[in-house]
């Protein structure tokens, strides 16, 4: 950055359009990132422990941090700070909300924020869609055909269409959520968009876990309530996004891989329960980095769980795609003035 810095609001609509059928670019981005973080010793990337603001009076709600670095060819450290109210369901309104803070590498000045609660779901959905695809291909088992969702709101609408936008294709879209209505609005956002496979709302967990043979959890779930090992017991594929639905029994009789280890085994995720029964990480089986170069095989013989936390440099990496598609059509939105005193020496 040279000059006098500025600062650039980009809404919701902006970034929607920005990243509107870009989704196999986006994955690509992912999986650069991965990679580059996954190297760990270039300092190229630097992701540090969320923050987690909880409240005593509302304990189901919190506000986390997500700081982030990414040097490479991205130069460009940030922070995501995303809400999570489930209550707000209730009221017709999407658990989560977010802004996305962009800062120059060589000033520290703030660049832009950006509306971030489309950000988080793409980066998710693309990481999701390219641990399917990865994973699926490195066991020693045909490709899933039966997709089954358990919760049915914003994050397992991305998913789906970055899955439908990556080549996947399925025999059946299995369907199921406490909330009728969130599932009747998932079974016709399916059908609008023409997805391919019959639609089966199923009533209970454990009955689109047995149909399904690529799994998804993206709920709001905050304690484990799937119990049963003996429901995977067809060695699924499990997406668990979600992070809180599966107990620790179901993990010890899977293989399981996540995305940074650090990150994803705390604030009692099912992979930190596991790890607090066990007294150990023995029953990790490595990292979505690992399958990608190699250094760890994906098993047919048993269900495999991979467990993303979702790591800040992904959304640096997406929010400074925006940020410069938005820059490249002229939209970009400068606040005049934002910052007031820029002189060192008055």
């Amino acid at each position: 950055m040279t000059g006098t810095p500025g600062f650039a609001v980009i809404s919701g609509a902006q970034v929607r359009e920005a990243l509107q059928g870009r989704e196999r670019e986006i994955v690509d981005l992912v999986e650069t990132v991965y990679r580059l973080h996954g190297a760990g010793d270039t300092g190229d990337t630097v992701n540090p422990p969320s923050y987690f603001l909880r409240f005593p009076d509302r304990p189901s709600s919190r506000i986390i941090a997500l700081p982030a670095s990414l040097g490479g060819t991205f130069q460009v450290d940030g922070l995501k700070w995303i809400s999570s109210f489930p209550e707000n369901t209730a009221a017709g309104l999407p658990r989560a909300s977010a802004v996305l803070i962009l800062n120059d590498h060589s000033t520290g000045y703030p660049f832009a924020c950006l509306e971030a609660s489309v950000i988080s779901a793409t980066r998710t959905a693309a990481s999701a869609a390219l641990a399917a695809d990865r994973l699926s291909a490195a066991r020693e088992a045909p490709r899933p055909v039966r997709v089954g969702f358990v919760g049915t709101g914003l994050i397992a609408r991305y998913i789906h269409t970055f899955l439908a936008a990556t080549d996947w294709s399925f025999e059946e879209v299995g369907v199921h959520d406490l909330s009728a209505t969130s599932a009747a609005g998932f079974r016709g956002y399916l059908e609008r968009s023409g997805a391919s496979g019959r639609v089966v709302t199923y009533d209970s967990a454990e009955d689109v876990i047995r149909a399904s043979d690529l799994i998804v959890f993206a709920t709001i779930a905050g304690e484990p309530h799937v119990h049963e090992p003996k429901w995977f017991a067809h060695h699924p594929l499990v997406l668990h996004v979600s992070l809180r639905d599966l107990a620790p029994e179901v993990l010890l009789a899977s293989a399981n891989l996540v995305d940074d280890v650090e990150h994803c085994l705390k604030a009692n995720t099912s992979p930190h329960l596991t790890e607090q029964l066990t007294g150990g990480r023995d029953f990790l089986d490595g990292t979505l980095h690992d399958v990608l170069t190699g250094r760890v095989s994906v098993p047919a013989d048993r269900p495999v769980i991979f467990s993303p936390f979702g790591l800040g440099v992904l959304d640096l990496a997406v929010g400074g795609r925006v940020h410069a598609e938005v820059a490249r059509t002229g939209g970009l939105r400068i606040v005049d003035d934002f910052f007031h005193e820029l002189r060192r020496h008055g």
